[in-house]
């Protein structure tokens, strides 16, 4: 028995080391991908730099620039943030949150994309809306929030509610990260700002750039830097998880299990939202559309 516990002991070190060794050799090379970006990086803006002015030269420095701009920029994992979502919560709202009344949802009234629903939805109720992409469920969320008007038929809010809401994507902006949730929160001081914007898991050199130039998951942050900050009781949110990395996702999925406002939450990802909601809205059963 000495021998089989020293060959198990033995066995344990050998994977230790294997999986040592194989960290090592990942961590190599992602510093050596990351040298080699930062030089192109580095070429590209000393090109765009010496020939932007010249007429002769100016279309290839936009599109070195344009080149720069849509690099998906390497992070050695030392800079990479862990993000730390955490919803603040709004008073109580009324028992009933809202209600449908053969509510008829789309954008032409010749080709309406559903059937008319009836929904009720309470308070602490968490609830997952899935189903193909293109059937309406983005457009259901925004029927029910008032940005898109309904065909035919109505919604009933119920009282004290504060929404919080998780677009799909981000409206085109100039900002720069800081700019946006300064914009949405004038009182808070830089360093607040800044430390909202960490605490998401994004970096100085993310704070400081434009918007529009970040990664999907990286505006998905900034998005959700926006929510976390405001007071809500329901949270409305339109596929929350799509371009976020799995430190995110295991975040901000904590995040919504602890939250003890009520939730709606379109999500492509079982294994998300199977833990979170404590029921399914499957809008196929409503559509129009048909597959």
């Amino acid at each position: 028995s000495t021998l089989l516990a020293s060959s198990a002991a033995s066995d344990v070190y050998k994977r230790q080391d294997k999986f040592l060794e194989v960290y090592e050799a990942k961590k190599a090379q992602q510093e050596a991908a990351y040298r080699k970006q930062q030089q192109e990086i580095n070429e590209l803006k000393d090109f765009v730099a010496r020939n932007k002015a010249r007429v002769a030269t100016r279309n290839m420095a936009m599109s070195r620039q344009k080149k720069l701009d849509k690099m998906d920029v390497i992070e050695l994992a030392k800079e990479k943030p862990k993000p730390e979502f955490y919803f603040k919560e709004a008073r109580t709202p009324g028992k009933m949150l809202f209600e449908t009344e053969d509510l008829i949802i789309g954008y032409d009234k010749n080709a309406p994309l559903s059937k008319p629903i009836n929904l009720r939805m309470e308070r602490g109720e968490k609830i997952a809306i899935i189903g193909t992409n293109g059937i309406g469920k983005s457009t259901l969320l925004k029927s029910l929030l008032g940005i898109v008007q309904a065909l035919s038929g109505k919604v009933e809010l119920g009282d004290y509610l504060y929404k919080g809401y998780f677009e799909q994507e981000m409206a085109g902006t100039d900002n720069t990260c800081l700019e946006e949730i300064w914009q949405e929160f004038p009182s808070f001081t830089q360093y607040e700002v800044r430390s909202a914007l960490a605490k998401c898991g994004l970096t100085t050199k993310h704070i400081e750039s434009q918007v529009r130039v970040l990664s999907g998951g990286e505006q998905a942050k900034v998005r959700l830097c926006k929510l976390i900050n405001r007071d809500t009781n329901i949270l409305l949110l339109d596929e929350p998880t799509n371009h976020l990395d799995v430190d995110a996702k295991d975040s901000l999925k904590k995040a919504l299990q602890e939250y003890r406002g009520s939730i709606l939450l379109i999500c492509h990802e079982p294994e998300f939202y199977q833990d979170v909601v404590n029921e399914v809205w499957d809008m196929s059963k409503w559509t129009t559309k048909v597959f």
